[in-house]
C-alpha cells in the first residue's frame, strides 16, 4: 500500500487548485499527485538499450513427437517496446516529455519499435536506425496462460562506428531536459565513448536529475548520478556479497550504505527488491522503505522499468525523494498485476491511489485478519495517532513501525477524538481522507478508526506483538503499557522529529494569505 499530503499551503489529500506548483513538501502520492505531475509535463531524455518485446499466445493440446514438450499452436502475436524503450513508454504515460535516444537496426524489429514508441508520443529523433546493428528481441511463448518459453535474440556488440555515431547525438538529445535516464542492459551500446559524452552534458548542466538504471551502476559512477537503481544482485554485485532472498536483503545493503555510494558515485542508491519492495540509502543518512504488492503468478515483464520511470518523472516535477519512491512502487505495484509488458498510465496511477480511500476496516474485520496473519507465523505491529497532516517525522516513523514485525496496523483517532486532542479548529482532514492516505503508504497494511480516549480496548483484542510510539513518549508515560506487556507484547518508542511537527506544518499552512483551496477548486 502507499500516501500523501498536498503541497504546500494544502492540507493532506487536498489538491492545489490546478494541479501545478510546488510539490516538495508532497509526504507521499494522494491521488491528486499524478495529475499534478502530468501539468508538469517534465522533459525526459532516455539514453540505453532500446529492445522490442513479443508475447506470442496460443493452445497447447499435444506434446510433440520429437520430445516431451509442449506444442503451443500461436493464436496471437503481441509486440512491446521493452528495456529502455519501455522506461520511454512509462514515462510518456504519466505525462512526461519523452526523447528515446539509443541505437537500433534498420530492420523489421527496428521499424516496428519506431513505430509502438512514436504512437506513444515518445520523440525518436535521437533514436538512430544503423544497417550494422540487429534490433534486440525477446519473445515469450504463452500457452494456456503460462509463459512457457523465452527466446532471446541478442546479437554480437555493436560496432564502433554506430557507438560514436550515438555519443555524437547524446548533447543534442539531452540539451533543455529536465532529466536523463540511463539503462544499460549490458550490450556494449553505452560504453566508455557514450560515458564520457554523457559526463560532459551532465557536468554542463548541474540541474539536471540523472538517473541511472544499469547491470553495472559501478560503470557510471564518473557521472556522479543522482540515483541509482539497481536490483539485488546488482547491488551485490557491486559489494562482492552473496544475498540469500531468504535473508533481511534490504538491512544487509544498508549496512553497506558508505560502499555503494562510494563505488556508485550516486547522491542516493535505490535498491530494488522485487517481492520485498526496495530500499532507499542516501548520502546525508535519509533512508526510506517501500513494500511491495507482488502478484500470485509472474506473468508480467517491465515492472522496473515502470518504477524508474514513474520515480524519475516524479523527481523530475520536485516531490521529495522518499514521496517519489512511494509513487514509483504504487505504479510498480500496478503493472506486476498485469500480464505482458505494460504501462502504468497517470489514469491507472490515480485509480490506484483512489482505491485507498474507503479501506479503514472495522474492529471485527481487523480482528479476524490479524488473526490470520497471526496463524500465518506474522507478527504484529500497532501504532496510533491522528496523522491529520502528513509531514515527514510520520512517514519516517510509520517506515521505522514495519521494520519491527510483518504486518503494520495503524488505528487513527476519529473527529472527536482529534477535537478533543488538538481542539475545535482540528481535525483539518476530516477521517476519510487520513484513513485514505494512511492506508495508501506502502508500509501499512491495514487501517481502522477508534474512538476511545486510550487504545486499551483494542490491544486488549489485537494482542499485538509491538505497540509502537514516537520518541516524544516514554513507556512509563504510556496508559496502553500494561495492557500491551499483560497480553504479550512490548512497546517500541521510535524516533521523533520535532522540527518537522504537525502544528508546525499547520502554522505554515494557516499564515499563508490566501484561503486553502477545497476538492471543488480542483474540479
Amino acid at each position: 500500500m502507499s500516501g500523501a499530503q498536498g503541497g504546500t499551503g494544502s492540507p493532506a489529500g487536498t489538491p492545489p487548485g490546478d494541479l501545478s506548483g510546488d510539490l516538495s513538501e508532497v509526504r507521499g502520492p494522494a491521488a491528486w499527485v499524478p495529475a499534478a505531475i502530468a501539468a508538469e509535463a517534465p522533459l525526459v531524455t532516455v539514453v540505453g538499450d532500446a529492445i522490442l518485446d513479443g508475447w506470442w499466445s496460443g493452445t497447447i493440446e499435444r506434446l510433440c513427437r520429437e520430445a516431451p514438450a509442449p506444442v503451443v499452436d500461436i493464436r496471437r502475436r503481441d509486440y512491446a517496446a521493452g528495456g529502455a524503450a519501455n522506461t520511454a513508454m512509462n514515462l510518456a504515460a504519466l505525462g512526461a516529455r519523452v526523447r528515446m535516444c539509443g541505437v537500433i537496426g534498420a530492420d523489421d524489429a527496428g521499424d516496428r519499435l519506431r513505430a509502438i514508441l512514436e504512437e506513444a508520443g515518445v520523440g525518436t529523433a535521437d533514436l538512430l536506425q544503423d544497417e550494422r546493428v540487429a534490433t534486440t528481441t525477446k519473445y515469450r511463448i504463452v500457452g494456456a496462460g503460462q509463459v512457457m518459453l523465452r527466446i532471446d535474440d541478442t546479437h554480437e556488440e555493436p560496432p564502433t562506428a554506430a557507438v560514436d555515431l550515438l555519443a555524437e547525438r547524446i548533447p543534442a538529445a539531452v540539451a533543455g531536459c529536465d532529466a536523463v535516464v540511463v539503462c544499460d542492459y549490458g550490450t556494449g551500446l553505452l560504453d566508455a565513448t557514450v560515458r564520457e559524452a554523457l559526463s560532459g552534458v551532465t557536468t554542463r548542466d548541474p540541474d539536471l536529475l540523472v538517473v541511472v538504471d544499469a547491470h553495472d551502476t559501478a560503470a557510471w559512477s564518473a557521472l556522479r548520478p543522482d540515483i541509482v537503481t539497481p536490483n539485488a544482485q546488482e547491488a551485490a554485485a557491486v559489494l562482492d556479497l552473496r544475498l540469500d532472498p531468504r535473508s533481511d536483503r534490504a538491512g544487509r545493503v544498508a549496512a553497506r550504505r558508505d560502499e555503494l555510494l562510494a563505488a556508485t558515485g550516486a547522491g542516493a542508491v535505490v535498491v530494488t527488491l522485487d517481492r520485498d519492495g526496495t530500499v532507499l540509502l542516501g548520502r546525508d543518512g535519509e533512508d526510506h522503505r517501500t513494500w511491495a504488492r507482488p502478484a500470485d503468478e509472474k506473468q508480467a515483464s517491465g515492472a522496473g522499468d515502470t518504477f524508474v520511470a514513474s520515480l524519475t518523472a516524479a523527481r523530475a516535477a520536485g516531490l521529495p525523494l522518499s514521496t517519489s519512491l512511494d509513487l514509483a512502487q504504487a505504479a510498480a505495484d500496478v503493472v506486476v498485476h498485469r500480464p505482458g509488458t505494460s504501462v502504468c498510465t497517470t489514469a491507472d496511477l490515480t485509480r490506484h491511489l483512489q482505491s485507498f480511500a474507503d479501506t479503514a476496516l472495522t474492529t471485527a474485520e481487523l480482528v479476524r485478519r490479524v488473526e490470520e496473519d497471526r496463524a500465518d507465523g506474522k507478527r504484529i505491529v500497532l501504532t496510533n495517532g491522528c496523522f491529520d497532516v502528513l509531514h515527514r517525522g510520520h512517514t519516517r516513523y510509520l517506515n521505522q513501525a514495519k521494520q519491527l514485525g510483518d504486518v503494520l496496523v495503524v488505528a487513527l483517532n476519529d473527529d472527536d477524538g482529534v477535537r478533543r486532542l488538538k481542539g475545535p479548529d482540528r481535525p483539518i482532514n476530516p477521517i476519510a481522507d487520513r484513513a485514505g492516505i494512511i492506508a495508501s503508504l506502502s508500509c501499512v497494511d491495514y487501517v481502522s478508526v477508534f474512538s476511545t480516549d486510550t487504545l486499551v480496548p483494542l490491544i486488549d483484542l489485537l494482542k499485538p506483538d509491538v505497540y509502537a510510539k514516537g520518541g516524544d513518549y516514554t513507556a512509563q508515560m504510556l496508559e496502553e503499557t500494561p495492557s500491551v506487556e499483560a497480553n504479550g507484547g512490548r512497546v517500541s518508542i521510535l524516533d521523533y522529529v520535532p522540527e518537522r511537527s504537525t502544528a508546525a506544518v499547520v502554522r505554515r499552512i494557516r499564515s499563508l494569505p490566501v484561503p486553502l483551496p477545497t476538492i471543488d477548486d480542483a474540479q
